[in-house]
């Protein structure tokens, strides 16, 4: 049975006070990505390797691999194409027994300058890590999310960013870096300080690198919010492919 998730609707005028960062857009759908998830996993490789790797996330070292937590059964994996890029593959792999499955995947983009393993307020690029997935929220009414949604104007684009930009966090899941779980994706509070950065999210995308978010098409969105579940434990692995290897 599909358990959704707890919504949560907050008035604009209650709105937490943070600064918005441009991390993401409404672009082009952009489909499903296939091809995409395959160049990032390694292309031409044998169907016999491909099967003996989905006993762990392909493409991830030891060190990365060894911080999925143990009962995560749902892995959101961002493969970034090069430390300097802001072009990413995302690929949603899923857990039955000990064997993973890759599910969906979407071509998407990071930080406008790439990735770093010591993110920093203002430096343009996504951090690399494994993080927790808790809370969701946007602009648009819930789609159907199973993590908790905080439906809320706040999340609303400044209109005087470029108007490619303006639907960025109509879908909004917060990567649990730096923040507050089971509080909505805005939420100020930075437990590590604000130099640290923060508001780093999987959102919507405008066909460009991001302030540091990841994001996808809209379609990619509506499918993670309709089947990342907090009892499946998901978390995201990201960073650029030499950092996710080593």
């Amino acid at each position: 049975m599909r358990i959704a998730g707890v919504v949560r609707t907050v008035a604009a005028a209650a709105a937490c006070s943070v600064v918005l960062t441009s991390c993401g857009g409404s672009g082009d759908d952009g489909g499903d990505g296939g091809d995409a998830a395959h160049s990032a996993q390694g292309g031409g490789r044998g169907a016999a390797k491909d099967a003996a790797e989905l006993k762990r996330i392909p493409d991830v070292g030891d060190r990365l691999q060894s911080r999925i937590p143990k009962n995560a059964r749902q892995v959101v994996a961002v493969y970034g194409e090069d430390k300097d890029s802001a072009k990413a593959t995302v690929v949603l792999y899923t857990k039955a027994g000990a064997t993973w499955k890759k599910a969906r995947s979407w071509p998407a983009h990071n930080g406008k300058k790439g990735w770093t393993p010591d993110h920093r307020e203002g430096d343009k690029r996504s951090p690399v890590g494994v993080f927790t997935l808790s809370d969701a929220g946007g602009v648009l009414a819930d789609p159907g999310a199973r993590l908790p949604y905080t439906r809320t104007a706040s999340l609303q684009a400044p209109h005087y960013w470029p108007k490619t930009h303006w639907h960025d966090f109509d879908y909004v899941i917060a990567i649990d870096y730096n923040r507050v779980k089971g509080t909505p994706p805005n939420d100020p509070t930075r437990p590590q300080g604000q130099s640290k950065g923060g508001s780093i999210w999987l959102h919507m995308d405008h066909g460009s690198g991001t302030s540091g978010c990841v994001s996808l098409s809209k379609s990619g969105m509506e499918h993670l919010l309709r089947t990342l579940d907090p009892q499946r434990h998901p978390v995201v692995v990201m960073g650029d492919r030499a950092a996710l290897k080593s």
